[in-house]
């Protein structure tokens, strides 16, 4: 074997995108395409009136402007679209930004000053846009999924409160938050007859096939999605969102290709967000710190017409062992576009639980560390088994000693450096992760080079290269004799790229397609007459370096690319591994410097170190512990969508008043794994990650703040106001 796995391999596709050799799906020249812009409603509740187009269709190059009135009754989907409407199907706005008509020109700059020429007559409602506005509204909306309840109740968590020799009591917020991928939305829809290919950024190709076949009554293999490469997802790219639909629509209707392009303001109203959110935390412990009792209620934005919560207050119910337990998840209906699924979901419930931690290891006089491992899940209480976080004390360990924890003095406001205030704060991390099926295939040509294909995709996480180097692993090739093509679903069926969900969906898969082309090509060998290794028993040859090998006589080897030729054709292969759902696990340790006549906050240092199971690729990983810790950083010091009360209309939909962490506010971050296999995963051992570091950046730097300063904030972000 090549032993590829596990190593810090460096991005197979690396090349392509530094060089821009890579197509996105905006990047794809299609011939006699069309450019399509929205025109969005400027209010957030009410009716249309009337629109008059006159004006945008004099305008030069402008083919149509289409509404509610030229589209078809299409029929709304299920999951993955989260919503239960389709704008321009009728007169009815529920929220600022909503799409009321569709301008198509010949070039993209024509399409956008067209839709400013566009009128609209509205009838309006007085919206609500705040949580604030509504409090006497929250209500229990249904799970999500089964096995996501929006109660929990284990126990007699109000009792055990009533007795705890300890009692805490808080609540903890954090604002409407957007995603801003470098790539925006785009589709491009091709109709050809009564097939549709699209070109399309999303996480899901298959989940983008199975709802537009839904919506325009299709068979799925009507309908063709490629998405090759992508500029970012972080969720919004994960659903399907009706800008999609409606292109798809309006090229059925102008009979030639149509490309959107979202702008920047457009992704703020189009493709859902982080909601705002409240969280009431309980807890109750002995004097020794040991937790007798979580209640935890947290309360989030939804929408009149979408009763969906998408902030879990999974790390309440399952991180720490406590008997008595009452978790629930209500809801709010306000007048503003539908939230979703925002890189690592659970991080806003559990920023307020691991808040709240460090404020008992405060009031009961324990270090914040030895508070978390004496609360730790050593089974599971359903079935007894050793739980996932069996390792996370190692992770206390691992990233203490690489921070420096042991020399911390526990008395607030203590530690200066010069006229800064240090602080340090830490939090545990973690996140759940899906495991969807999915089916790979992997071909080995007569050149004796291999190609896998499977439609799961690559949202930069380094995809092509963890699969790259486990197919070329189990075959025996070097890494460059391995092909992945990803992206399509012209490919097998698999995994949507969200919910950490791809390494422990597709790994398994790939690894046994490799496995069984690689047996097949030596059972080829070891029958042929004109092979070096004819009649060595199967299980005595190895693979390396593309070729095969008998185990106690080197010199007896033979080349794929020969056994392939004398062979002569190709050999196939295709799998599918069922996985389990499960956790990842890790420990975040941060450093503030906070400047009192400014009340700025900089985080300096960061170490983590972290449990995955099997750690496939070290450098792909270690990125997405920076990406995690970069995203932490801004969730707690910058991001925070305005909205404005009286219209519900975002304020700031732009990189130049949304503000993100740029490479001057992220310290470099010492990070650790465990690197332990995960004996329950059948994808080599590995689990999913991706969400994993950032859950408890933002906690862990408010615990740092207060350490440096004696202020404890509980709204995020943490700006200066707050703290001068």
């Amino acid at each position: 074997m090549t032993r590829l796995v596990g190593r810090g391999v460096p991005r197979v596709d690396g090349r392509a995108k530094v060089t821009g050799a890579a197509r996105y799906a905006a990047d794809n020249e299609i011939a006699g395409v069309l450019h399509g812009f929205l025109v969005m409603s400027t209010i957030a509740r009410g009716e249309v009136r009337e629109i008059d187009p006159s004006a945008a269709l004099a305008h030069p190059g402008v083919v149509a402007v289409y509404t509610h009135a030229d589209m078809r009754t299409l029929t709304v989907p299920g999951f993955p679209y989260n919503r239960t409407f389709i704008p321009m199907q009728d007169t009815r706005v529920h929220y600022s930004g909503q799409p009321v008509a569709y301008v198509v020109a010949e070039t993209l700059e024509q399409a956008q000053e067209a839709a400013n020429l566009v009128r609209v007559r509205y009838r309006a409602e007085p919206p609500v846009a705040r949580l604030a506005d509504a409090p006497d509204e929250p209500f229990l909306p249904e799970g999500f999924r089964a096995d996501q309840p929006t109660e929990t109740v284990r126990g007699d968590a109000a009792t055990a409160l009533e007795q705890a020799e300890v009692r805490l009591e808080r609540t903890y917020g954090s604002p409407m938050q957007h995603h801003n991928p470098i790539e925006p939305h785009t589709t491009t829809a091709v109709w050809d007859g009564e097939t549709v290919t699209l070109h399309e950024s999303t996480q899901g190709v298959v989940f983008t096939r199975n709802v537009v076949s839904a919506v325009f009554g299709l068979p799925p293999a009507d309908v063709r999605v490629v998405s090759q490469y992508l500029g970012g997802g972080f969720g919004a790219k994960g659903p399907v969102y009706p800008h999609t639909l409606l292109t798809v629509e309006v090229a059925r209707l102008a009979r030639r290709p149509v490309k959107l392009v979202l702008s920047r303001a457009q992704m703020y109203t189009s493709n859902g967000h982080r909601s705002e959110f409240r969280n009431h935390v309980r807890l109750g412990a002995t004097r020794r710190g040991t937790l007798t009792a979580v209640i935890g209620t947290s309360t989030a934005q939804v929408t009149r017409t979408d009763e969906r919560t998408f902030n879990t207050n999974d790390s309440a119910v399952n991180l720490y062992a406590c008997p008595n337990i009452h978790v629930r998840q209500l809801g709010v209906r306000l007048d503003l576009p539908t939230s979703g699924y925002m890189r690592s979901p659970e991080t806003t419930a559990h920023f307020g639980l691991e808040t709240a931690m460090d404020e008992l290891s405060y009031e009961i006089g324990i270090d914040p560390v030895q508070l978390r491992m004496r609360n730790l899940r050593p089974t599971d209480p359903q079935n007894g088994r050793h739980t996932a976080s069996r390792h996370l004390p190692a992770c206390y360990r691992m990233a203490a000693n690489a921070f420096g924890w042991k020399w911390r003095n526990p008395l607030p406001g203590t530690t200066r450096d010069g006229d800064e205030y240090i602080g340090w704060g830490m939090a545990t991390e973690t996140h759940s992760h899906n495991a969807i099926r999915s089916t790979v295939a992997l071909t080995i040509g007569l050149d004796g080079r291999a190609t896998l294909r499977t439609a799961t995709q690559d949202i930069g996480t380094g995809t092509y290269t963890v699969l790259t180097q486990v197919a070329a692993d189990e075959l025996g090739m070097p890494l460059g004799q391995v092909t992945t093509l990803l992206g399509d679903t012209a490919f097998p069926d698999a995994s949507l790229s969200a919910g950490s969900s791809t390494v422990p969906s597709v790994v398994g898969p790939v690894a046994d397609a490799a496995q069984g082309a690689r047996d097949r090509v030596i059972a080829l060998a070891t029958t042929d007459p004109r092979s070096p290794l004819h009649g060595v028993p199967a299980e005595d040859v190895d693979t390396e370096g593309g070729r095969l090998f008998a185990r106690g006589d080197r010199h007896r080897s033979d080349s794929y690319r020969d056994v392939l030729t004398r062979h002569g054709r190709p050999v196939e292969t295709r799998s599918h591994v069922e996985n389990t759902r499960g956790h990842s696990f890790g420990a975040v340790f941060v450093e503030v410097r906070v400047q009192p006549r400014l009340g700025t906050v900089r985080v300096s240092r960061v170490a983590a170190a972290y449990d995955l199971g099997r750690v496939l690729n070290h450098r792909t990983a270690r990125g997405q512990v920076i990406g995690g810790v970069t995203w932490g950083i801004g969730f707690a010091l910058m991001e925070h969508t305005a909205v404005d009360p009286n219209t519900a209309r975002v304020v700031n939909p732009n990189l130049s008043t949304y503000l993100v962490p740029v490479s001057a506010d992220t310290p470099s971050v010492d990070v650790a794994f465990v690197d332990q296999p995960d004996s329950g995963s059948n994808a080599l051992g590995a689990r999913g990650f991706g969400e994993t570091p950032g859950t408890g950046v933002p906690a862990a730097i408010g615990n740092a703040i207060y350490h440096a300063t004696g202020r404890r904030i509980r709204d995020v972000p943490f700006t200066q106001d707050k703290l001068l």
